[in-house]
């Protein structure tokens, strides 16, 4: 199926017979030291929910984090009192996004940031709802590592002012946090991408805007814009697992 999507008055081409999935399936990864995913089945007196056990249905129960055991999409009731549910904050599913690939910066206590100077340089001129950041090298090692305890890299504070100052309401990345591992619970850059001063949320402006972290940008997928789509289940919690699809656009040209 091609579709036409206009996007700052321009007229793109995109397949969606054609999808890029760029998520983590829950269970690969591991950060926080979050338990592992375990699925299994449902088991009473008189039955067992598994075909190969006997039962004419295979019938599982699944017990994950979300934030700790693969790609996850989490809105503004991660870091409030309320734990308003994703559900309430995410009303559309497709957008615009533009990929960039960043390297990061060390920092003198060791830890890897990135930097206001790289997202900028690779946003320059860009106005988009959404945003992937890949980092770099991107080996598919990414895809089974186990993050916890090893202080992985993370955006710096100026970075995301500057993420939320050119407006993008959906950010995704392929690290575990956008804040530091281990930060005493500050959640400085949650925070400010919600435009939340405290657990209250009393004063909210960012409400409909998500984070979804773990993803996996392979390197045959180019740097630029593609159409997004951000799919999630209702459940009603402040994060949940996801699966973000991009589809490539190609500029239509003439009539």
């Amino acid at each position: 199926m091609i579709i036409t999507v206009c996007h700052q008055d321009v007229n793109y081409s995109c397949n969606l017979s054609d999808p890029l999935d760029i998520s983590i399936p829950m269970g690969q990864v591991r950060c926080f030291f979050a338990p592992p995913i375990e699925v299994n089945p449902y088991v009473s007196a008189e039955f067992i929910g598994s075909v190969q056990a006997g039962a004419p249905v295979n019938f599982y129960n699944i017990k994950l984090n979300p934030h700790g055991n693969g790609t996850h999409t989490e809105g503004l009731g991660h870091i409030t009192l309320r734990r308003e549910i994703l559900d309430d904050c995410l009303k559309s599913y497709h957008f615009i996004v533009k990929i960039i690939s960043v390297d990061f910066d060390k920092l003198d206590n060791g830890d890897k940031v990135i930097t206001k100077a790289a997202i900028a340089t690779a946003c320059a001129d860009s106005k988009v709802e959404a945003l992937i950041i890949r980092t770099m090298p991107n080996p598919a090692t990414k895809c089974y590592r186990d993050y916890s305890g090893t202080n992985p890299p993370y955006l710096s504070t100026d970075a995301m002012k500057y993420i939320v100052g050119i407006e993008v309401k959906h950010l995704l990345l392929d690290l575990p946090s956008v804040d530091r591992e281990k930060d005493e619970g500050r959640l400085i850059n949650h925070r400010l991408f919600w435009q939340v001063s405290d657990k209250e949320a009393t004063s909210i402006s960012r409400n409909n805007c998500t984070i979804t972290e773990l993803i996996y940008v392979p390197n045959d997928i180019a740097d630029g814009l593609y159409l997004l789509n951000l799919q999630v289940p209702s459940i009603n919690l402040d994060a949940v697992p996801s699966k973000p699809i991009l589809y490539r656009l190609y500029q239509k040209h003439g009539k």
